[in-house]
């Protein structure tokens, strides 16, 4: 076997491969290899050589360049380039690179060559992932080249002093190709209209703050010094006056009024004119690429041509069989993925009992709040390991499902990874939202776990402050811990390689010349000492950004402010990506896309999560409808026709049921006496429920309000998606301008088709 294929010195290649306006020394390589030394005639060795020969018979020129590593630069022929715009025939409109003498765009060049370098098979059937991890090749990687474009990106993208200049979407699509520019593009405008949904936010959450005492429910907890409270727990825990949570119910009033249901309603609204308005964004952009009715599995299918002509596509099958095992192996994984929130709801209830009981005064009377911030805590890190777990999960289904096409893969593999991180970063907030408070029982008859820990209690003034403090929480610690260690661990790395990458240089003995150095070695040495980029990089960007926008819409009736926080990370995340891309990591390999893909369709599934997880916090966490059906009702207004007073004067009395102490059960310690009050004269305390005082049962007013709650869910959800689907009609997802475009277009080229004929028959 010869000693190396192909491989040419850098000063003797062959003209037809030069470009006549280029100097040798700038030479441009689409792709880079890189092996470690392995010993002559070692299996690796004789492995790569056989890859290597495969890609000279193909026509590729290969250039060796030995350092501590091997660097094989590969160019592949031009012919390659043309079969493909000859058999796809519709070559790119546009030059993406200022050389009038570059036959495709530069970003379509190494899509191809990726293609072609990762379908090569070598004469023992291996292809270069194969040969990756059995370490013969160590990585492969397009140049960032020393081009205008990005020089251009560099200074005017990559920079944080540009956080509030407008993106260079045509640049970004030149360098990084079509699918990373839709991300960037869609990004921006994401981030462009969820400024007006962070103001409205706002402007509800200062308005929260100016009423901040002003709630006649707020006044009568602050005023209520005589109502004795239920103690919080069975042991050490003393009854408690409910005006000692007078600070907790006027934040509660703030977040939880009025102006709660319309900005949920505004909400779903600005999810569905986000779609639309994006997928009118979309259209405009991908038709002046010319890519509006572009075909990813016709380009595919070139593709394989191109690199076999032999080749036999792949056709499409389904079985039934694998199908049932990946949907069983993905409700198993769900069920996990709840078991854990369970897992966090149990470390609430111990913890909230540990800290009752705890030396420190502070946690003793600040147990429950200290409970949920701690497991709110807690809940993040679950978030960061399991998002590891649910990827290797949702990888293995795909490979059980053995998708066709690499698209095909990329999409099922979304639909699982984002229904596993919903799970979650959802699970927990939904027990919060919907159950807390509901299925704890009364006191009497609590319901335990494991017959020992009784289940939390709602505060007097209702369970939305505790969702507001999980959000709070997470979506804080997601968009600052996780954002510094994304740009942190690759910005210390880069630093790390960059004190390693030049040599001190040695010193010459007296007539020695300086040997000349290939211009190309630190070119590619600069480029492997940058971060590996990882294949799913681009999709973990959508996918963060995903998650956040289910924090900004589902739940955003208990925090107005997700749309402000997001707001303010987007603005950050932009250019974030943007430096890591340019100046961090390799460059990465471009993918030709007309849209965002399935991502799409998630964030349509998400705008209709939206208004029914609304329209159940409304219903059921907020204190909204009780405290409408109490106005309408029961309140002074109705019962007493008076004008004078405000009809939820009397609200919390009404919503505490009373429970004789003597009923307690006969394992619970009776708790400690307060010192203001005689023990015999407490002989019942309060909490908070619709139950009759003798038996327990459920009042007349419990049956009102939960049917005033089923009612508004029904209305609320209805309005919500008609209005959405108003929205969607009214607004067209394609601009009159882009259908006009392609109806000139046709029109045009009907007339020259007939033109042709008619002179044809002339002559």
């Amino acid at each position: 076997m010869q000693d190396e294929i192909l491989l040419t010195p850098w000063r003797d290649f062959p003209i037809e491969d030069r470009d006549l306006f280029t100097p040798p020394d700038e030479e441009k390589w689409d792709f880079v290899l890189v092996s470690d030394i392995h010993e002559v005639g070692s299996e690796k060795e004789i492995k790569r050589k056989k890859f290597l020969d495969e890609l000279s018979k193909k026509g590729f020129t290969i250039k060796k360049i030995e350092d501590k590593k091997l660097f094989y630069g590969v160019r592949a022929p031009k012919q390659i380039f043309r079969k493909y715009q000859q058999l796809l025939r519709n070559p790119d409109s546009r030059l993406q690179n200022s050389d009038v003498h570059q036959e495709v765009p530069v970003t379509t060049r190494i899509r191809i060559v990726n293609f072609i370098l990762n379908n090569t098979v070598t004469p023992d059937l291996e292809k270069l992932q194969d040969l990756k991890k059995k370490k013969v090749f160590e990585a492969a990687f397009p140049l960032h080249e020393k081009e205008e474009v990005r020089e251009f990106l560099k200074e005017k993208w990559a920079r944080w002093r540009s956080v509030f200049s407008q993106q260079p979407i045509e640049k970004i699509r030149c360098y990084f190709g079509e699918k990373v520019a839709l991300y960037f593009a869609w990004l921006g405008w994401y981030t462009y209209l969820l400024g007006v949904a962070a103001v409205v936010g706002l402007v509800l959450f200062v308005a929260g703050i100016t009423v901040f005492s002003s709630s006649q429910v707020s006044k009568e907890i602050c005023e209520a010094n005589t109502t004795i409270m239920c103690p919080l727990c069975d042991q050490k825990c003393p009854f408690w006056v409910l005006s000692d949570t007078c600070t907790y119910a006027k934040v509660t009033h703030m977040i939880d009024n009025e102006g709660t249901v319309l900005f949920a309603i505004f909400m779903a609204i600005w999810a569905t004119v986000f779609l639309e308005l994006w997928k009118r964004q979309r259209a405009t952009v991908v038709t002046d690429w010319d890519l509006y009715r572009w075909d990813e599995d016709e380009e595919e299918l070139a593709m394989q041509l191109i690199n076999n002509l032999q080749h036999e596509p792949r056709k499409y099958q389904h079985s039934y069989f694998r199908s049932t095992i990946v949907l069983l192996l993905g409700l198993v994984m769900i069920a996990v993925l709840i078991g854990i929130a369970h897992a966090l709801v149990i470390y609430r209830v111990i913890a909230m009992a540990l800290f009752s009981q705890s030396s420190f005064e502070f946690l003793r009377e600040q147990a429950d709040t200290v409970a949920v911030m701690t497991g709110a805590v807690l809940h993040y890190i679950t978030i960061v390991i399991m998002t590891k777990v649910n990827r290797r999960v949702a990888l293995f289904l795909c490979d059980l499902e053995k998708p066709r096409t690499f698209s095909q893969r990329e999409n099922n593999f979304t639909m699982k990874i984002f229904t596993f991180q919903f799970f979650t970063n959802f699970s927990s907030l939904i027990y919060i939202a919907f159950f807390l408070g509901r299925i704890n029982g009364h006191p009497g008859n609590y319901v335990r776990i494991a017959g020992k820990w009784r289940l939390e209690e709602c505060h007097p003034s209702g369970c939305i402050t505790d969702l507001f403090i999980q959000m709070a929480i997470i979506m804080l610690l997601k968009q600052t811990i996780s954002n510094v260690m994304e740009y942190l661990i690759p910005w210390i790395r880069h630093k790390m390689n960059k004190k390693k990458r030049h040599p001190k240089k040695r010193s010459l003995m007296l007539g020695e010349e300086e040997e000349a150095e290939d211009p190309c070695k630190r070119q590619w040495l600069n480029n492997y000492q940058l971060g590996e980029v990882n294949p799913f990089s681009l999709f973990d960007e959508f996918l963060e950004m995903v998650i956040q926008y289910s924090f900004t819409t589902i739940f955003v009736a208990a925090f107005p402010l997700a749309p402000l926080l997001a707001f303010c990370n987007n603005l950050f995340e932009i250019h974030l990506d943007a430096i890591k891309m340019m100046r961090l990591y390799r460059r990465m390999v471009p993918r030709k896309a007309n849209d965002i893909g399935i991502w799409l369709q998630v964030l349509e599934a998400i705008g209709i999560l939206a208004v029914i997880g609304n329209g159940l916090v409304i219903a059921i966490t907020s204190d909204f409808i009780p405290m409408l059906v109490y106005k309408y009702t029961y309140s002074p207004c109705m019962t007493e026709n008076s004008t004078d007073v405000d009809c939820s004067t009397g609200y919390i009395n009404h919503s505490l049921s009373v429970f004789r102490i003597r009923d307690f059960e006969p394992d619970t310690k009776v708790p400690e006496m307060l010192p203001d009050f005689a023990g015999d004269e407490i002989k019942e305390c309060r909490y908070r429920d619709y139950r009759n005082a003798d038996d327990y049962s459920y009042t007349v007013q419990f049956w009102h309000t939960f049917a005033a709650r089923l009612a508004f869910l029904i209305l609320f959800e209805h309005v919500a998606l008609c209005v959405k689907l108003i929205a969607a009609w009214y607004i067209p997802d394609v601009p009159q301008s882009v259908k006009n475009q392609f109806l000139d277009r046709k029109h045009n080229d009907l007339r020259k088709e007939l033109s042709m004929m008619e002179y044809s028959t002339e002559v």
